[in-house]
């Protein structure tokens, strides 16, 4: 089974940011990046699969060359290949449009990708990937089986679970509970240090989405501790109505 997963290199959420000099992007400095925590749920799922039925899994990421890190890190965990197409501050559209552009000349059987990164939390290239592709996409997957063509997954929805049927090639985007991943052994981290990265130049296509500008969350907010009271309750009210302005 050929197996492509597609991974982001993200500011780790422990991490404090500060916004940078251009006012549209935060400052690298002192920042650790980490593989995305929701593509860990999807690259082990993509390991398993390997597992249980043979064939290949390649790690793929789109940004600059310090991405290769989760790059190194997805092969100690498993990954086959790796592939790093170099481009920086490109748009959900971009990112899936080179993605799709790889995957077309792989004929890949299942793509694997988080349900979101944690830095943008736009959830847009999994299905942006699939459309371009042609192929069926299920998002926020938590339980997944796949027998011989046909794959049938059980994704959240608000208030419960949902259960879908599709033919691969698919697209799944994975949620937390999909799976436990694990962690790489430092032989296998030693391993990857020495494995060959594929890189490639990104492809140019037309943004659709632009930072117009970033700004750190206001101070200013206090928060109110009320009870139940009647008059506690009225002051919620008018609260909302006349500080909130949001009913």
């Amino acid at each position: 089974m050929n197996i492509l997963v597609c991974v982001s290199r993200v500011p780790d959420t422990a991490t404090k940011v500060f916004v940078g000099a251009d006012g549209k992007s935060i400052d690298p400095k002192g920042v650790k990046f980490i593989l995305n925590p929701y593509d860990e749920f999807a690259l082990e799922e993509g390991l398993r699969l390997k597992e249980k039925n043979g064939g290949n899994v390649t790690a793929i990421t789109i940004g600059s060359p310090e991405a290769t890190e989760i790059l190194r890190t997805a092969l100690a965990m498993g990954a086959d290949d790796a592939v790093l197409i170099k481009g920086d501050n490109l748009d959900s559209y971009q990112v899936a449009y080179n993605i799709s552009e790889h995957a077309k000349a792989k004929n890949y059987d299942i793509i694997f990708a988080g349900k979101q990164s944690v830095d943008f939390d736009s959830g847009q290239v999994p299905s942006l990937v699939a459309a371009m592709l042609d192929i069926p996409s299920i998002s926020v997957v938590s339980k997944l089986e796949i027998n011989g063509a046909t794959l049938l997954a059980e994704r959240d929805i608000e208030g419960g679970k949902e259960v879908l049927e599709a033919s691969l090639p698919c697209l799944v985007s994975a949620q937390k509970g999909l799976n436990e991943p694990r962690y790489p052994k430092l032989p296998d981290i030693m391993k990857a240090k020495k494995k060959p990265i594929e890189e490639l130049d990104a492809k140019p296509a037309d943004a659709k989405v632009s930072v117009i500008s970033m700004e750190l969350p206001s101070k200013e907010r206090v928060g109110k501790i009320l009870g139940d009271s009647d008059a506690d309750i009225s002051e919620i009210v008018r609260s909302l109505h006349e500080e909130a302005k949001v009913i």
